[in-house]
């Protein structure tokens, strides 16, 4: 069949569940991203939209490398969030099937999802979807797949597929190349290469603040796999290495490592246990400390008090909406208030009835401002203060650093309260749940970061790509603080989770797959 007449599905369900929030309902993924059709390839040929970066790098590059037909299917998802409801994700793969097999003959499907997926009656809701699209195009079909390099890799994913690539940074800022890159494997594919892919999953599962890129033990590994692969590009056409997102606490949690050869499978084991034992070795440095609550307020006014110090970046580490935090917890905000803390801009706080109450009164207004009025659970506190309306917006805007850039974002009615009067702590109060990753959660409103002393982030890796021209390294804390993503992973009851799995439990033993018995 000619290249012209290469007809390419397009699909995914994007969520990266934590078993500790609230399920993720139908309406989730409708109000966040739910496309069918056409509208997926118009909104990835589009400069400015809001899905997901990979698939539209994906159809750029597919449409820059020569002629081809999109077959758009479904594409949806919502920002992380508790286990998928059953029913919904059950009916979308179903929908997804259908549009497969309404589509026939298919040469190829691409499938972006996150990876790291429960649903509440499936463990591996990831390994379904992508068995169903097997089951339903065949065994010579090619399918890739892109993931967040939070996934959690089950078997079946890697079996139902030809090549499972992952994000090679964290902050997130490669997804672009991501796509580009399963575009081309695909052409490869269609040029006659037959790739094998190899699955090795470990009993480590590190804390989140482990899993930076940058420096680090996970970056070191990456970086070790990514020069292996280039060392053995005759052979090898891709590394990917997952650092697993513990708070799924699923069957198939554990740092993976999947590499794909262009037709060798022993050579994919080979190149998968070497590094994957090197991670084993190094599993030690899979630890990191946090600050304490008390000590990041101590730290706030300090760097208030002395304007000649650089100012600094803390991260509310227990409560990211970005791994499926309510992004609500009061503990960081109501120890600053109390301790007195000034110049501190803090974002951003998911209210909306405190959001609508700012829009309702207006700017100027001074209320008793009521945080979590009536719906305060575990983590969530009912927290109560004496507040100023300063700034209102629709919170509709555009990303402009990190892994929003140029991402369309709906934030819903947003406001801006100032506490302890001017100069004191400025709080973004937010309609729709998502981590501040972004300048723009504070620059829609007009405030200036380089204005503040002290910023305070509902987000834990991310926001260091969208902030790197304020804050480098040195001067980004994470603080302690309790919630669904506290990296302090003792704290969490887990009943899925394959035990025992370092560093939780310390006398963890592995012995990489393939390796001799000893005499």
């Amino acid at each position: 069949m000619p290249d012209q007449a290469k007809r390419v599905a397009l699909c995914g369900v994007i969520l990266e569940s934590n078993a500790f929030s609230p399920v993720a309902e139908e309406v989730d993924f409708r109000e966040a991203l739910y496309l069918e059709g056409a509208e997926i390839v118009t909104q990835a040929r589009s400069p400015v939209s809001s899905l997901p970066r990979e698939m539209a790098a994906f159809v750029q590059t597919m449409d820059a490398t020569g002629p081809w037909t999109p077959v758009p299917s479904v594409l949806t998802g919502c920002p992380p969030w508790g286990p998928v409801e059953g029913n919904f994700f059950t009916a979308t793969v179903e929908r997804i099937v259908a549009g497969l097999k309404d589509a026939a003959p298919l040469d190829a499907v691409y499938i972006a999802n996150h990876g790291a997926m429960v649903a509440t009656d499936d463990g591996d809701p990831d390994g379904t979807l992508m068995t169903a699209i097997r089951d339903a195009v065949g065994p010579d079909v090619p399918v890739i797949a892109t993931l967040d390099l939070h996934g959690n890799i089950s078997e079946a994913m890697a079996a139902a597929t030809d090549a499972i690539i992952g994000y090679q940074t964290n902050p997130h800022v490669d997804q672009v190349q991501r796509g580009e890159e399963a575009a081309l494997l695909m052409r490869q594919m269609f040029a006659g290469m037959a790739p094998r892919q190899v699955l090795i999953r470990l009993p480590l599962v590190p804390p989140s603040t482990t899993l930076l890129t940058a420096a680090g033990p996970y970056g070191d590994l990456i970086d070790y796999g990514q020069r292996r692969s280039r060392e053995l590009a005759s052979e090898i056409v891709n590394v990917s290495v997952f650092g697993n997102f513990a708070f799924s606490d699923s069957a198939k949690n554990g740092l993976a490592v999947v590499v794909t050869a262009r037709s060798d499978e022993d050579k994919a084991a080979g190149l998968a246990r070497e590094i994957a034992s090197r991670a084993w070795d190094n599993r030690a440095a899979f630890t990191r400390e946090m600050m304490p609550i008390e000590d990041g307020v101590t730290l706030a006014n300090v760097v208030a008090q002395n304007p000649d110090r650089a100012s600094v970046i803390f991260s509310d580490a227990g409560d990211n909406p970005g791994g499926g935090g309510e992004g609500r917890t009061t503990w960081l905000l109501s120890a600053l208030v109390a301790g007195g803390a000034r110049g501190v801009y803090y974002g951003s706080f998911f209210d909306k009835d405190l959001a609508a109450e700012a829009h309702g009164l207006g700017i100027g207004a001074e209320f008793d401002a009521v945080f979590n009025r009536g719906n305060a659970t575990e983590f969530s506190k009912r927290f109560e203060v004496r507040a100023k309306v300063v700034k209102l917006h629709d919170g509709n805007m555009v990303g402009r650093l990190g892994i929003y850039r140029n991402r369309q974002l709906k934030l819903g009615p947003s406001a801006v309260l100032e506490i302890g009067g001017e100069g004191g702590i400025l709080v973004v109060v937010i309609s729709s749940r998502h981590q501040t990753a972004d300048p723009m959660f504070f620059e829609m409103f007009g405030l200036d970061i380089a204005d503040a002393r002290s910023v305070c982030v509902k987000s834990r890796g991310h926001f260091r790509a969208g902030f790197i021209p304020w804050f480098p390294s040195e001067q980004v804390f994470e603080i302690d603080t309790a919630g669904l993503t506290s990296p302090v992973l003792s704290r969490f009851n887990w009943r899925n989770l394959p035990r025992p799995v370092y560093p939780m439990d310390p006398d963890t033993t592995w012995t990489p797959p393939g390796t001799p018995p000893n005499n």
